[in-house]
């Protein structure tokens, strides 16, 4: 699973990433923020209302959900994480702090990256993304502070100020991994 901060480039890597190792596949988060024009409703994210997503956190079937300081809910669905499985590709979870926390605590074994950036260019990135007001990019830029403060709370930890490079070393953690679990599912 991928964390980190709003705007240090984790749909970057990841695209990157899935470029170079075409047996992994992202889940597919829900939300209940608006659809953006560009947006394919369970391609980029599933679109659920309030009323809905609080529903299937009520049934039980949320690996793990969290409430932004926007007020919009995302979560990961388990039925998304057992269709990647069956169709015999690696899952990877791009999930804010608090849901990579709690992934990690419920499911053994799973391999935890945070992506970090400074926060200047955190702040340049969601500035120039242009998705939210002023306030909102204030109040990602402090959460981001404190979620930098916890990247030691991960079992690796690359930082995204060159993107050639973080790819790079990425995609080396990735791929050994893959090979540990290979060879453990091997014995």
């Amino acid at each position: 699973m991928i964390t980190g901060p709003s705007g240090a480039g984790k749909g970057t890597l990841i695209k990157q990433l899935l470029d170079r190792l075409p047996e992994l596949e992202v889940a597919v988060s829900a939300t209940t923020r608006a659809q953006r024009p560009n947006e394919e409703d369970r391609r980029d994210y599933l679109f659920l209302t309030e009323e809905e997503f609080v529903r299937r956190i009520e049934a039980g079937e949320f690996l793990e959900e969290v409430e932004y300081v926007s007020g919009h809910r995302y979560g990961t669905l388990r039925s998304e994480i057992d269709r990647i499985a069956e169709d015999g590709r690696v899952c990877v979870l791009e999930l804010e702090l608090d849901g990579a926390l709690a992934v990690q605590e419920q499911v053994g074994g799973s391999v935890t990256l945070f992506i970090a950036a400074d926060v200047p260019e955190l702040e340049r990135r969601l500035r120039a993304r242009a998705t939210e007001s002023s306030g909102e990019i204030e109040d990602r830029i402090q959460l981001a502070r404190f979620q930098l403060e916890q990247a030691h709370r991960f079992r690796y930890m690359v930082r995204n100020d060159d993107l050639e490079r973080a790819t790079e070393a990425l995609a080396a953690l990735v791929e050994r991994e893959l090979q540990l679990a290979g060879t453990m599912a091997r014995r």
